[in-house]
This record gives C-alpha cells, structure tokens and sequence, in this order.
C-alpha cells in the first residue's frame, strides 16, 4: 500500500474508490442493517491488521495491556463462536475457544509471532463468520424477537440484543486496533 493520501482524505490508507467496505447505502429491514454493521466491523479489523508481519500482529503496541491485533481477531473469532453457535444455536456443550482452566485470555496471551498462529487465527476467524453469516441467512426480521438462554443458566435474551451486542463489540476492539495499529507502523485512518 501507497502512503500517499488522496487529496481531501489525508490519514486514510485506502482512497474511498479502492475500500472493500460496501458502499454505506441503508439495506433494507433490521436484520439486514444490523449484517451490513458486522459486515463493516469485520472488514475494518481485517485492514487493521494488513501488511503486518506476524510478529507485528502479536505485538502489544499499547503497554500494559495485553491487547495486540492478533488477539483481537481471536478474540472476535472466540466471541462470534460462543454467541452464533454456543448461545443461539444452543451448542452449550461446545468448548470456548482459545480459553482453559487456567487461562481464560489465552487469546491474547496466546496470539504468538508465528506465520502458524497467524495463519490458524484468520482462517478460525472466517470460518465462524462464514457459520454465523450461514446461521444469519437463515432468519428474517420477525424472528429477531425470539429470546435465548444466556450463559448463566437464568437469563434469557432476544437475539435482536445479541446481534446489537455483537455490532458493540466489534465497534469497541476496532477502536483499540485503530490505536494498536498506530502504535505499531504510525497508519491511521479507516
């Protein structure tokens, strides 16, 4: 990629001709909006982390937190498998991922600077996407009301909520890579 700015766009990486983000017309429906926002979120984090080297994607370029880009995109890929699949395809017997007895951020504390972790992070990531957009295609906007059983057992909530909490998530962490990606090469922008 070019440092060089269009004119009027200076800080972006992309001119707005070349971003891969779908045009931000208004889709049709509330299911098809709240897609279209995690559709944005996921791209956005993807061009975070591009052009990095392993290493620089492990890097936790914002001290003392743990937090690097890498991890990110395990802790997202952890955070759409537990709600797509633990929480609304009700699979409780799944196994979080990237979490253990002892450690349960290992997937920040285990994003290591390794073209395999690298590797195995991105590909998980779109694997749950592609299982989350799969489960997606399959509801409508009356089905959005329909309510869920949370983690804990008690609670319940409605899938219009999780999907919102989701769009929440990404937005927050793509914040934090928008400062873990400055801190790393000096890019801004997206």
């Amino acid at each position: 990629m070019s440092d060089e700015s269009p004119a009027g766009y200076a800080g972006l990486w992309l001119p707005p001709e070349r971003d891969p983000r779908p045009n931000r017309s208004t889709p049709d429906g509330e299911l098809a909006t709240y897609r279209d926002y995690l559709r944005q979120y996921r791209l956005t984090l993807e061009l975070k982390c591009q052009d990095l080297t392993p290493e620089q994607l492990a890097t936790a370029s914002v001290p003392p937190s743990n937090l690097s880009l890498l991890g990110l995109v395990r802790h997202m890929a952890a955070v759409e498998d537990g709600w797509f699949v633990r929480v609304l395809q009700g699979q409780w017997d799944r196994p979080r991922m990237y979490r253990s007895e002892s450690d349960h951020d290992l997937d920040f504390n285990g994003a290591a600077g390794t073209e395999e972790c690298r590797d195995d992070a991105f590909a998980t990531w779109h694997r749950v996407i592609t299982n989350a957009e799969t489960w997606l295609g399959t509801r409508s906007d009356d089905s959005l009301g329909e309510r869920v059983r949370l983690p804990d057992g008690g609670e319940s909530a409605s899938v219009r909520d999780i999907l919102v909490h989701l769009i929440e998530e990404y937005a927050r962490h793509c914040g934090h890579a928008d400062l873990l990606r400055e801190c790393i090469d000096g890019r801004t922008g997206l």
